[in-house]
């Protein structure tokens, strides 16, 4: 199996709330464990919390989460964004309006001096997004070179 590198967010208390609203933006099979689960904590305040969460969408892309225990200081999210790029605008625009809808946008999703669509935003979990949709442009050059190489 080759490795893959994944997206993995910690939370203060909310992970299964967060992940819930990624499924209903995403799609896919979400999984989650507690620490009660798998007796991971004595604390009964954390019997609840998600130890682990992982969210597998119909594309194959994955987003794992878990609760900080009380007893780890829980630091916010910063200095990183997860970014979503491609170029069915329909998909894309549907998971900005989902995320950028339930928080804030830092730059709205408008055509970008490279000529795709991008915007950032913060959703109301805290985490930074970037959505990037292929231009025409770039659809026609992809299109037009797999054009050249056939004949």
């Amino acid at each position: 199996m080759a490795a893959t590198i994944n997206t993995y967010l910690t939370f203060k208390d909310n992970a299964a709330q967060a992940m819930e609203f990624y499924r209903s933006v995403f799609g896919g099979e979400l999984q989650s464990s507690t620490f009660g689960e798998f007796q991971m904590s004595e604390d009964p305040a954390e019997q609840d919390k998600i130890m682990h969460s992982m969210l597998t969408t119909p594309s194959g892309q994955v987003i794992m989460a878990a609760d900080t225990p009380n007893s780890m200081e829980y630091t916010p999210p910063a200095g990183h964004s997860i970014s979503i790029s491609g170029d069915d605008e329909t998909e894309l625009r549907g998971y900005w309006d989902a995320l950028a809808g339930s928080g804030s946008a830092i730059l709205p999703l408008s055509e970008s001096p490279w000529g795709d669509s991008f915007g950032m935003c913060v959703d109301r979990f805290g985490v930074s997004w970037m959505v990037n949709i292929a231009g025409t442009g770039a659809r026609g050059q992809e299109a037009e070179e797999g054009a050249s190489s056939i004949a």
